[in-house]
């Protein structure tokens, strides 16, 4: 079996630090890229969205990842994000008031900074949203 050793560093915690047989991260340009044992080396920025761990073991480790950056370099992987969370561990509750505090700001006069800001915030609620409801935890 083709693994490779990854390890996810969230800002409060480390969220994963093992063998894997995949990885698949959002990327900021729109769409997601999978990783396999081997990839060549490089160096991607990640988007908040759905991350999905396949371990050494084959089960599929669904999550939820801010914003980051990840190295892949000599059969090995670092993520390094804002946060990561799994279904289980997401707050529907806060993550729906956040959505509903986004979408406010989002209708009063704003400067284009504070509009950005808004948006962004409203993306992450709902990708916590989204992953919390597929995966009814």
């Amino acid at each position: 079996m083709n693994t490779f050793q990854l390890k996810i560093i969230a800002s409060n915690r480390t969220f994963f630090d093992g063998e894997a047989q995949q990885l698949v991260v959002p990327l900021v340009d729109g769409g997601s890229q999978g990783f396999l044992a081997k990839h060549e080396n490089c160096v991607v920025p990640i988007d908040s969205g759905e991350m999905k761990i396949t371990d050494a073991g084959g089960k599929e480790i669904p999550a939820y990842v801010g914003n980051g950056f990840l190295e892949f370099l000599d059969n090995s992987a670092v993520l390094v994000c804002i946060s990561a969370e799994l279904p289980e561990e997401i707050d529907a509750r806060r993550a729906q008031e956040a959505k509903e505090r986004a979408e406010e700001d989002m209708r009063f006069k704003q400067s284009q900074l504070e509009y950005y800001h808004s948006q962004a915030n409203l993306a992450r609620a709902m990708d916590r949203l989204k992953i919390k409801n597929r995966h009814n935890i």
